[in-house]
Protein backbone atom coordinates (compact mmCIF):
# COMPACT_ATOMS: atom_id res chain seq x y z
CA UNK A 1 0.00 0.00 0.00
CA UNK A 2 1.53 3.44 -0.79
CA UNK A 3 2.34 5.60 1.73
CA UNK A 4 2.96 9.39 1.64
CA UNK A 5 6.23 10.60 2.47
CA UNK A 6 6.42 12.75 6.29
CA UNK A 7 5.38 15.64 5.71
CA UNK A 8 7.34 18.24 7.83
CA UNK A 9 6.72 21.39 9.03
CA UNK A 10 7.65 25.14 7.42
CA UNK A 11 10.61 26.09 8.51
CA UNK A 12 11.96 29.92 8.66
CA UNK A 13 7.80 31.10 9.07
CA UNK A 14 7.44 31.79 13.05
CA UNK A 15 3.54 31.02 13.75
CA UNK A 16 1.13 33.32 12.38
CA UNK A 17 3.38 35.21 10.35
CA UNK A 18 2.86 33.67 7.05
CA UNK A 19 2.80 35.63 4.10
CA UNK A 20 0.32 33.99 1.45
CA UNK A 21 1.44 34.00 -2.00
CA UNK A 22 -2.11 35.09 -3.39
CA UNK A 23 -0.89 35.57 -7.27
CA UNK A 24 0.39 31.32 -7.51
CA UNK A 25 -2.74 29.12 -6.22
CA UNK A 26 -2.09 25.99 -6.65
CA UNK A 27 -4.58 22.97 -7.33
CA UNK A 28 -3.70 19.47 -6.35
CA UNK A 29 -5.75 16.72 -8.23
CA UNK A 30 -5.24 13.11 -6.06
CA UNK A 31 -7.91 10.61 -5.49
CA UNK A 32 -6.34 9.82 -2.01
CA UNK A 33 -8.00 11.95 0.60
CA UNK A 34 -4.94 11.63 2.77
CA UNK A 35 -2.34 13.06 -0.30
CA UNK A 36 -3.51 15.54 -1.21
CA UNK A 37 -4.74 16.97 2.29
CA UNK A 38 -0.88 16.57 3.32
CA UNK A 39 0.48 17.66 0.49
CA UNK A 40 -2.08 20.87 0.25
CA UNK A 41 -1.18 21.59 4.20
CA UNK A 42 2.72 21.59 3.47
CA UNK A 43 1.91 23.81 0.60
CA UNK A 44 -0.07 25.72 2.61
CA UNK A 45 2.53 26.22 5.23
CA UNK A 46 5.03 27.48 2.86
CA UNK A 47 3.20 30.33 2.22
CA UNK A 48 0.59 29.28 -1.22
CA UNK A 49 -2.78 29.52 -1.76
CA UNK A 50 -4.18 25.68 -2.30
CA UNK A 51 -7.28 23.81 -3.19
CA UNK A 52 -7.97 19.81 -3.90
CA UNK A 53 -9.76 18.20 -5.81
CA UNK A 54 -10.43 14.59 -5.97
CA UNK A 55 -10.72 13.75 -9.81
CA UNK A 56 -11.31 15.42 -12.76
CA UNK A 57 -14.70 17.00 -12.78
CA UNK A 58 -13.92 18.62 -9.15
CA UNK A 59 -10.80 19.77 -11.05
CA UNK A 60 -12.45 21.23 -13.54
CA UNK A 61 -15.57 22.54 -11.51
CA UNK A 62 -12.43 24.94 -9.61
CA UNK A 63 -10.95 25.95 -12.50
CA UNK A 64 -14.20 27.46 -13.86
CA UNK A 65 -14.15 29.38 -10.52
CA UNK A 66 -10.51 30.37 -10.01
CA UNK A 67 -7.68 30.75 -11.75
CA UNK A 68 -4.61 28.66 -10.91
CA UNK A 69 -1.06 28.95 -11.86
CA UNK A 70 -0.27 25.56 -11.53
CA UNK A 71 -2.03 21.93 -10.95
CA UNK A 72 0.11 18.96 -9.26
CA UNK A 73 -1.73 16.17 -11.03
CA UNK A 74 -1.43 11.90 -10.19
CA UNK A 75 -1.52 10.09 -12.92
CA UNK A 76 -2.90 6.95 -11.56
CA UNK A 77 -6.72 7.43 -10.91
CA UNK A 78 -9.60 5.65 -11.20
CA UNK A 79 -11.89 6.32 -13.93
CA UNK A 80 -10.57 9.20 -16.15
CA UNK A 81 -6.79 9.32 -15.17
CA UNK A 82 -3.85 11.74 -14.66
CA UNK A 83 -2.79 11.85 -18.62
CA UNK A 84 -6.50 11.72 -20.13
CA UNK A 85 -7.24 15.01 -17.76
CA UNK A 86 -3.61 16.38 -18.89
CA UNK A 87 -4.44 15.65 -22.40
CA UNK A 88 -7.74 17.92 -22.44
CA UNK A 89 -5.60 21.20 -20.76
CA UNK A 90 -4.66 24.15 -22.87
CA UNK A 91 -0.81 23.98 -22.73
CA UNK A 92 -0.86 26.70 -24.44
CA UNK A 93 -2.47 29.13 -22.60
CA UNK A 94 -3.44 26.89 -19.03
CA UNK A 95 -1.77 26.59 -15.97
CA UNK A 96 1.55 24.92 -15.39
CA UNK A 97 1.35 21.27 -15.01
CA UNK A 98 3.41 18.87 -12.69
CA UNK A 99 2.27 15.09 -13.19
CA UNK A 100 3.06 12.46 -10.00
CA UNK A 101 3.38 8.61 -10.56
CA UNK A 102 4.22 5.74 -8.76
CA UNK A 103 8.78 5.29 -8.73
CA UNK A 104 9.06 2.63 -11.68
CA UNK A 105 6.78 3.77 -14.23
CA UNK A 106 9.06 5.53 -16.33
CA UNK A 107 6.41 4.75 -19.23
CA UNK A 108 4.06 7.73 -17.85
CA UNK A 109 6.66 10.17 -17.09
CA UNK A 110 7.90 9.83 -20.92
CA UNK A 111 4.24 9.95 -22.56
CA UNK A 112 3.44 12.88 -19.55
CA UNK A 113 6.28 15.08 -20.79
CA UNK A 114 5.01 14.14 -24.26
CA UNK A 115 1.74 15.52 -23.72
CA UNK A 116 3.13 18.78 -22.42
CA UNK A 117 3.58 18.33 -18.66
CA UNK A 118 6.17 20.95 -17.20
CA UNK A 119 7.74 18.34 -14.58
CA UNK A 120 7.18 15.46 -12.95
CA UNK A 121 7.66 14.19 -9.32
CA UNK A 122 7.86 10.52 -8.53
CA UNK A 123 5.40 9.54 -6.11
CA UNK A 124 5.99 8.82 -2.65
CA UNK A 125 7.16 12.21 -2.83
CA UNK A 126 9.57 14.16 -0.94
CA UNK A 127 7.45 17.00 -0.10
CA UNK A 128 11.15 19.84 -0.07
CA UNK A 129 11.30 18.10 -3.89
CA UNK A 130 7.63 19.24 -4.77
CA UNK A 131 8.05 22.36 -3.37
CA UNK A 132 11.10 23.31 -5.32
CA UNK A 133 9.71 21.95 -8.14
CA UNK A 134 6.59 24.07 -7.80
CA UNK A 135 9.02 26.58 -7.09
CA UNK A 136 11.20 26.31 -10.24
CA UNK A 137 8.16 25.79 -12.31
CA UNK A 138 6.99 29.25 -11.64
CA UNK A 139 10.21 31.22 -11.63
CA UNK A 140 10.12 30.12 -15.84
CA UNK A 141 6.29 30.35 -15.96
CA UNK A 142 6.98 34.08 -14.63
CA UNK A 143 10.20 35.30 -16.55
CA UNK A 144 8.28 33.93 -19.48
CA UNK A 145 5.39 36.26 -18.56
CA UNK A 146 7.18 39.53 -17.65
CA UNK A 147 9.74 39.48 -20.81
CA UNK A 148 10.44 43.06 -21.36
CA UNK A 149 9.73 43.88 -25.51
CA UNK A 150 12.55 45.37 -27.28
CA UNK A 151 11.25 49.04 -27.34
CA UNK A 152 10.38 50.19 -31.19
CA UNK A 153 10.57 46.54 -32.51
CA UNK A 154 9.10 42.89 -32.16
CA UNK A 155 12.15 40.18 -31.04
CA UNK A 156 11.84 37.95 -33.75
CA UNK A 157 13.68 35.81 -34.80
CA UNK A 158 13.42 34.65 -38.16
CA UNK A 159 14.65 31.03 -39.51
CA UNK A 160 14.46 29.49 -43.30
CA UNK A 161 10.99 31.60 -43.56
CA UNK A 162 9.87 31.06 -40.02
CA UNK A 163 9.15 33.82 -36.97
CA UNK A 164 9.36 33.18 -33.33
CA UNK A 165 8.50 35.88 -32.02
CA UNK A 166 10.14 35.27 -28.28
CA UNK A 167 8.04 37.57 -26.26
CA UNK A 168 4.75 36.49 -27.17
CA UNK A 169 5.62 33.42 -27.25
CA UNK A 170 4.15 32.81 -30.46
CA UNK A 171 5.62 30.45 -33.47
CA UNK A 172 4.83 31.83 -37.23
CA UNK A 173 5.20 28.94 -40.46
CA UNK A 174 5.93 30.17 -43.09
CA UNK A 175 2.28 31.20 -44.41
CA UNK A 176 2.09 33.28 -41.17
CA UNK A 177 -0.17 30.60 -39.66
CA UNK A 178 0.32 30.30 -35.60
CA UNK A 179 1.89 26.95 -34.65
CA UNK A 180 0.49 26.12 -31.11
CA UNK A 181 3.49 24.77 -29.14
CA UNK A 182 3.30 24.06 -24.96
CA UNK A 183 6.21 25.11 -23.02
CA UNK A 184 8.43 23.05 -22.58
CA UNK A 185 8.42 23.03 -26.76
CA UNK A 186 8.61 26.58 -26.99
CA UNK A 187 11.52 26.68 -24.58
CA UNK A 188 13.46 23.93 -26.24
CA UNK A 189 13.04 25.47 -29.75
CA UNK A 190 14.30 28.94 -28.11
CA UNK A 191 17.41 27.40 -26.98
CA UNK A 192 17.92 25.87 -30.31
CA UNK A 193 17.28 29.03 -32.25
CA UNK A 194 19.34 31.32 -29.30
CA UNK A 195 22.28 28.57 -30.25
CA UNK A 196 22.85 28.17 -33.87
CA UNK A 197 24.82 25.98 -35.62
CA UNK A 198 26.22 24.45 -32.56
CA UNK A 199 26.17 21.47 -31.20
CA UNK A 200 23.83 21.25 -27.94
CA UNK A 201 24.21 18.31 -25.59
CA UNK A 202 21.42 16.57 -24.20
CA UNK A 203 22.20 18.25 -20.51
CA UNK A 204 23.06 21.48 -22.09
CA UNK A 205 18.98 21.85 -24.00
CA UNK A 206 18.15 20.58 -20.44
CA UNK A 207 19.91 23.33 -18.46
CA UNK A 208 18.60 26.07 -21.07
CA UNK A 209 15.42 24.91 -21.68
CA UNK A 210 14.32 23.69 -18.56
CA UNK A 211 16.58 25.51 -15.62
CA UNK A 212 20.12 24.16 -14.11
CA UNK A 213 17.42 22.57 -11.22
CA UNK A 214 15.89 20.39 -13.32
CA UNK A 215 16.11 16.37 -12.95
CA UNK A 216 18.32 15.62 -15.94
CA UNK A 217 16.15 13.15 -18.36
CA UNK A 218 17.83 12.86 -21.57
CA UNK A 219 15.07 10.85 -22.65
CA UNK A 220 12.47 14.12 -22.27
CA UNK A 221 14.70 16.32 -24.46
CA UNK A 222 14.22 13.40 -27.31
CA UNK A 223 11.08 13.23 -26.83
CA UNK A 224 10.27 16.80 -27.23
CA UNK A 225 12.76 17.09 -30.19
CA UNK A 226 11.00 14.78 -32.12
CA UNK A 227 7.92 16.53 -31.43
CA UNK A 228 9.29 20.03 -32.94
CA UNK A 229 10.25 18.32 -36.03
CA UNK A 230 6.78 17.43 -36.55
CA UNK A 231 5.09 20.56 -36.30
CA UNK A 232 8.31 22.33 -38.31
CA UNK A 233 8.19 19.81 -41.07
CA UNK A 234 7.82 21.04 -44.58
CA UNK A 235 9.30 20.01 -47.68
CA UNK A 236 11.15 22.36 -50.57
CA UNK A 237 10.36 23.01 -53.59
CA UNK A 238 11.43 19.77 -55.12
CA UNK A 239 9.62 17.87 -52.28
CA UNK A 240 12.63 16.97 -50.21
CA UNK A 241 11.97 17.62 -46.43
CA UNK A 242 13.96 20.89 -44.95
CA UNK A 243 16.16 19.70 -41.99
CA UNK A 244 15.87 22.61 -39.46
CA UNK A 245 17.06 20.55 -36.03
CA UNK A 246 20.36 17.37 -36.95
CA UNK A 247 20.77 14.97 -34.22
CA UNK A 248 24.89 14.50 -34.15
CA UNK A 249 25.27 11.21 -33.07
CA UNK A 250 26.86 10.66 -29.62
CA UNK A 251 26.68 14.34 -29.04
CA UNK A 252 23.18 16.27 -29.04
CA UNK A 253 21.49 18.35 -31.51
CA UNK A 254 22.13 21.32 -33.52
CA UNK A 255 19.52 23.49 -35.54
CA UNK A 256 21.02 24.06 -38.61
CA UNK A 257 19.44 26.91 -40.10
CA UNK A 258 20.39 30.30 -40.74
CA UNK A 259 18.80 33.01 -37.82
CA UNK A 260 18.12 36.39 -38.54
CA UNK A 261 17.85 38.40 -35.30
CA UNK A 262 15.81 41.55 -36.51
Amino acid sequence: MYQPARIEPALGQPAGEETVDTAHRLLIVDDDPGIRELTAAFLSGHGYRVDVAADGAEMRALMARDGYALIVLDVMMPGEDGLSILRSLDRATGPAVIIMRVIGEEVDRIVGLEMGADDYVAKPANPRELLARIRSVLRRKDAAATAAPIPGARPFLRFAGWRLDAVARQLFDPDDVVINLSDGEFRLLLALVEHPRRVLTRDQLLDLSRGVDSDHFDRAIDVQVSRLRRKLARDDASGEQVELIRTVRNEGYMFVAHVDRR
